[in-house]
């Protein structure tokens, strides 16, 4: 799997339309095999979505998109996940716990014609929107307040079933989680639990379905004669392997059932329709 990031030092840039550069990450197994840069060279947005496509990218991790740039990538086969700030290894490495959320078209200022303004492009266009799309791309409307809404957040925390099984913690990896608190880039009972932390403060929340990964869609999950799917005949129950669909795009899957002539996949998040625990400590607001 191939991820790009828009790039600059390191991190990743907010203006999709308007980055110099392009970090690509070579994922395989959810290891990082091979990384390079690809440079713009001052291309605008309307060929950017050409470039990715080009070098075989098959998901965008960004800041700010409009909606006429999305649209361009999804035409192109290429999965964008937006709202998205700080190191880009940071991301990568949050995209393959499973953390990042797709904030989808952030830049909601952008409703001019084309060619107006910032045009609908993806913070691209020279003119309006204050000669470089205001604050950074980041208008979102949050879907709750506090005090910590649209700031940057450093948080660890550790994650339980009801069993009291752990299945995740920072405080394992020995590194915080940092995220822009109210963007969407995290589920929403996590997120609008941070919101009102103080410095310092440590909370237990429980999160239903609905707050956390959402709720298991049955129509997710799907039954192929293994005679239909080359290299099926090797997977065996519990794997997680990778699928295209229909524009290119791969998604990943869960194999639940397998016998001598079908294997049943399953495509819902590995955590949905799961009531998680989670303890929160806030480190940090930058």
């Amino acid at each position: 799997m191939r991820i790009a990031t828009t790039y600059e030092n390191g991190k990743i840039f907010q203006h999709f339309g308007r980055t110099e550069a392009f970090k690509i990450y070579n994922l395989e197994d959810g290891l990082i095999r091979s990384t390079e840069m690809i440079e713009t060279n001052g291309t605008g947005h309307g060929a950017l979505a050409g470039i990715l496509a080009e070098n075989m990218v098959d998901l965008l991790i960004c800041g700010g998109i409009g909606g006429g740039a999305k649209a361009a990538l999804t035409e192109a086969g290429i999965e964008v996940i937006s709202g998205v700030e700080g190191s880009t290894d940071q991301a990568i490495l949050s995209y393959v716990l499973g953390e990042l959320v797709d904030a989808g078209v952030n830049c909601d200022h952008h409703d001019h014609e084309e060619g107006q303004g910032c045009g609908a492009d993806g913070c691209g266009s020279e003119g309006g929107c204050g000669g470089g799309c205001g604050g950074g791309c980041h208008s979102f409307e949050p879907m709750f307040d506090g005090i910590n809404v649209g700031r940057n957040v450093r948080v660890h925390y550790r994650g339980t079933f009801d069993d009291g099984t752990q299945f995740d913690s920072s405080y394992d990896r020995g590194a915080t989680l940092d995220f822009v608190c109210g963007a969407g880039m995290m589920i929403l009972g996590f997120d609008r639990a941070v919101a009102n932390m103080q410095v310092g403060e440590s909370i237990d929340i429980h999160l239903m379905p609905e707050e956390a990964y959402g709720p298991s869609d049955p129509n997710a999950i799907f039954t192929m004669a293994i005679a239909e799917l080359p290299g099926s005949e090797s997977l065996f129950v519990g794997q997680q392997v990778y699928m295209t669909g229909a524009m290119g795009q791969p998604f990943p899957v869960t194999v639940v059932q397998k016998d001598d002539y079908n294997i049943t996949l399953d495509a819902n998040h590995e955590m949905a329709g799961k009531e998680l625990n989670f303890h929160i400590e806030l480190i940090e607001v930058l």
